[in-house]
């Protein structure tokens, strides 16, 4: 192992500077999950609940478990196989384990990543249609090849190219998201999207359905248990103060999803369509938004424009979570465990793209990337965010993690020992509690 480590070490390369970290994870994190997900979560959970219920997850539970996966990527300074293995003999099992969730969780995010392609081509070309004549054909297909190739030959510049790209990238989302909500506080629906964000049904608060949705989406908006944070953080700078990057990164995406919902839902109340119609948000609701708007076809290139960068700098951080470990644990060349990653999610992929094209490739009657999504993308997020701080917490030693989070406070070191090593505890407290009420017949109707 020594070997191994000493491998590791002097092939790592770093970031430029703490601000290029923090640029290159949160344009990491940002995504679907921001822009996509949240809003359409927030639009089937009662708004202004789900928000408060949001927020209180990821400043209480979710910011300490991601200063924490951060801080051990640092410590480890390896893919996250690597870093697990180092917490405990058995903890390489639970890093292949990480590696193979991101690397489903990347087969059919591409694909989406692919769609939100296509239709900024269809922007620019003033072609824009809904989903359902987007898929008649083979877009999906061959977006999805085309967005998977162009992310290989960015990732084969190593950590380097996603740097530059994030520091274009992220200036140029917030501008034009904070833009898009300046425009959306001139449509008829501004006022309703208002109260849909701030009159709070304080009653829902009492759901535990509403707090599992919120667990999950904060755990998503963090990229927590996916090994994004684990392999970003072993190529941090030696400097790097790990609490303060970790807050910029969260205020980032919690700024970004909540300013997606300020943009989406003025549009939606606007054109006279219910929050909760899920992911017609993004593919079916806004075109129709746009063709009615004055000024639509520069909006839609603006919008889809902006979930296509948001897509595929997630899609990066995906990636290279599986290359870094293919790269790392056979010693392989970046270039090398490129191409290899690259085809393995060409042939995984496939399937999920295929299920929104004439073939409709299903499972049990449910497209592909629908199935793939609910049971990698769902609670199997919280389950391995959860065990990965926990195996961190009860084999590491306090003074180690303190090393490394760069800062002399034992403020952050208290906090993140109180979640990682009691959230697991809490967790089945709270599964058996909803499993007795359930056979009771206490189900929240």
């Amino acid at each position: 192992m020594a070997n191994n480590q000493t491998f590791i070490n002097e092939s790592r390369q770093q970031w430029s500077s703490e601000p290029a970290f923090v640029a290159s994870m949160a344009a990491a994190a940002v995504g679907l999950g921001n822009l996509w997900r949240f809003p359409y979560i927030m639009g089937q959970n009662g708004g202004g609940a789900f928000v408060v219920a949001y927020l209180l997850a990821l400043i209480v539970v979710v910011l300490p478990i991601m200063m924490l996966e951060v801080s051990a990527g640092r410590l480890a300074k390896g893919s996250c196989v690597a870093t697990y293995r180092r917490v405990n003999r058995f903890g390489v099992i639970y890093g292949w384990f990480v590696v193979l969730i991101t690397t489903a969780i990347t087969s059919y995010y591409l694909v989406i990543t692919g769609w939100t392609l296509g239709y900024a081509v269809d922007s620019v070309t003033g072609n824009l249609s809904g989903f359902s004549e987007f898929s008649s054909g083979y877009n999906s297909l061959w977006y999805f090849i085309g967005v998977t190739v162009l992310a290989a030959i960015v990732l084969a510049r190593d950590v380097k190219a996603i740097e530059l790209l994030s520091k274009i990238l992220m200036p140029v989302l917030l501008l034009v998201i904070i833009g898009l909500v300046i425009f959306a506080s001139t449509t008829p629906g501004w006022s309703q999207a208002k109260d849909f964000f701030f009159q709070v049904d304080w009653t829902r608060l009492a759901d535990g359905q509403l707090w599992a949705f919120a667990f999950g989406q904060a755990f998503y908006t963090l990229a927590i248990g996916q090994g994004y944070l684990v392999t970003y953080g072993s190529f941090i700078p030696r400097k790097t103060h790990v609490p303060r990057a970790c807050l910029i990164v969260a205020g980032t995406e919690t700024s970004v999803a909540l300013l997606a919902g300020w943009m989406i839902f003025p549009f939606v109340f606007s054109a006279g369509l219910e929050p909760t119609e899920g992911s017609q948000l993004a593919f079916v609701v806004m075109p129709r938004v746009f063709d009615d708007m004055t000024g639509g076809y520069w909006i839609a290139i603006l919008f889809f424009g902006l979930f296509f960068a948001a897509a595929f700098s997630s899609s990066l951080a995906g990636l290279k979570v599986i290359i870094a470990a293919i790269s790392e644990e056979f010693r392989l060349s970046n270039t090398l465990a490129v191409v290899i990653t690259s085809l393995v999610i060409l042939v995984l992929g496939l399937a999920s793209a295929l299920s929104f094209t004439p073939l409709e490739w299903r499972i049990a009657g449910e497209p592909v990337l629908d199935m793939v999504d609910r049971v990698a993308g769902g609670n199997v997020i919280i389950f391995s965010g959860t065990l990965g701080a926990a195996l961190f917490c009860w084999f590491i030693p306090p003074q180690t993690i303190r090393t490394v989070l760069g800062t002399g406070s034992r403020w952050w070191e208290w906090r993140i020992y109180l979640v990682g090593r009691y959230l697991p505890v809490v967790m089945v407290v709270w599964l058996m509690v909803t499993y007795a009420l359930t056979q009771l017949g206490f189900t929240g109707d």
